[in-house]
């Protein structure tokens, strides 16, 4: 067995610093000469069993001591270097060792500055946030990952492509009809292109839904995608040959920064226009309209998932021809979001999602069923919710299930177009009070809340305890 070497050079002179020793002094004392003393703490040595037991007797010191990495701090960095602001200055792993093992009171000095900084960029976002409902606009931007780009660029427009709806169309119609859709599009890669799609099993495709191999051209699925998703994953590379143009320019006019951004965004896009082939624009609409925009009837009607009417929903706003303003959130168990999208853009400043008491939430507590409700933001706006739990790629018997939720949702005026509004029809219906996010809510006594609103002082009052975990006047 190959030897565990150790080398502890900063340790080595921070404890003889603490001693007020200097290296030659040091070094008589422990019986060996100045100048590997001066290896060892420049970790050009490694330290020698010897040695160890000669620096525990001597200066009565624990060896596990010495032994251990700081990878507290070490972790604690390489937090801090993940951040985009540093991504190009990100250290190797032995290179944050090295700074946390010389350094540790500085390495603690860097990573409470970067908590301290990331605090305050969460502030500035929430003041744009109060700002921006209250009609200013502001420049406060936090850093961002790339991904965070593209979502914000997403949500801050109309979840309406029309160019790319008039060419899915286009294509739609070339597709032979007489087979089912899926059928059809194997068909088309095959003779426009070449290509054969085939289905894998989980253990030849352990790591992708989809890959297209060029050598080859053969589209790989993997054998965990629904029907659904499998239809989606070739609807994607179809849309994607059919109408690159088209595309190109879409993403052109979005304006990204980054070259990582376009390829994510590209990725959306093709995704939307999978969604505009398989439920096409002038078929879907009409049946939604008719069916009170019933997401179980119209799934079983286009042979699609509840997520995939729910995301066409909103996508319904040509100018001549639309319907009713939808927008969408998906988010996981733990709150965080992969999606938001609007027929207007995520209304964000109105509605804001980030409320504990969303449906959206409940839905894991009770899978595969629908919960409608009707919410009220603290300036009096109400909204038709939707909320249902979502299945991801089918896991083996010891993986665990990626589950996810959805919520759609509307103004609470125009409910009575559909089913969902129908069914809350009444004298006594009492919509639940949320709030856009804790941080910039005021609802006192709110047995959710998560977080003190910065918008007002702490109730620092020894004598009186609220509801809340966070008191405040």
């Amino acid at each position: 067995m190959a030897e565990h070497k150790i080398f502890a050079g900063p340790r080595i002179r921070r404890i003889r610093n603490a001693k007020g020793l200097t290296q030659t002094a040091m070094a008589e004392e422990l019986g060996i000469s100045p100048s590997y003393l001066n290896l060892v703490e420049r970790n050009q040595r490694p330290l020698t069993v010897q040695l160890l037991l000669k620096l525990a007797s001597t200066y009565d010191l624990n060896l596990e001591e010495l032994k251990g990495e700081p990878s507290g701090s070490r972790n604690a960095l390489k937090e801090v270097f993940a951040d985009p602001l540093l991504a190009d200055e990100l250290p190797g792993s032995q290179e944050l060792l090295e700074v946390a093992e010389a350094a540790p009171n500085a390495a603690a000095g860097i990573v409470k500055l970067y908590k301290a900084f990331r605090e305050s960029q969460d502030r500035l976002s929430d003041l744009k946030d109060i700002l921006a409902r209250e009609g200013h606009t502001t420049s406060l931007s936090a850093a961002r990952l790339p991904a965070d780009e593209v979502h914000e660029k997403l949500e801050s427009r109309p979840n309406y492509f029309h160019a790319i709806e008039e060419k899915a169309a286009e294509f739609a119609d070339s597709l032979d009809g007489g087979t089912e859709l899926l059928g059809s599009l194997k068909e088309w890669l095959r003779k426009e292109h070449n290509i054969a799609v085939r289905l894998l099993p989980v253990h030849t495709m352990p790591l992708w839904r989809r890959r297209f191999d060029r050598h080859s051209m053969r589209l790989f699925l993997s054998e965990r995608l629904s029907p659904f998703d499998q239809l989606r994953e070739v609807a994607m590379e179809a849309c994607l040959l059919y109408m690159p143009d088209v595309v190109a320019k879409e993403l052109e006019r979005l304006q990204l920064a980054s070259d990582e951004a376009k390829r994510i965004a590209r990725f959306e896009l093709a995704r939307y226009a999978a969604h505009a082939l398989i439920l096409p624009y002038d078929t879907f609409l009409p049946a939604a309209q008719r069916a009170g925009y019933d997401i179980d009837v119209l799934r079983s009607r286009f042979s699609v998932s509840f997520e995939q009417v729910a995301n066409r929903l909103t996508m319904l706003q040509k100018p001549s021809q639309h319907g009713l303003p939808f927008f969408m959130l998906e988010v996981d168990h733990a709150g965080n979001r992969f999606r938001s999208a609007g027929a207007q853009g995520f209304p964000k400043a109105q509605f804001g999602g980030n409320c504990p008491k969303l449906p959206v939430h409940v839905a894991f507590s009770q899978p595969g069923q629908i919960l409608v409700e009707q919410v009220e933001m603290p300036d009096g706006n109400r909204f038709l919710v939707i909320a249902r739990t979502l299945e991801g790629p089918q896991g083996a018997f010891d993986e665990r299930v990626r589950r996810t939720a959805v919520l759609l949702g509307c103004p609470a005026d125009l409910a009575a177009d559909t089913v969902y509004g129908r069914s809350l029809a009444g004298d006594n219906l009492r919509p639940t009070p949320i709030g856009q996010a804790c941080r910039l809510c005021e609802r006192q006594g709110c047995l959710s809340r998560a977080e003190p609103p910065i918008t007002k002082p702490a109730g620092l009052d020894e004598f009186v305890s609220g509801l809340s975990a966070f008191d405040f006047r």
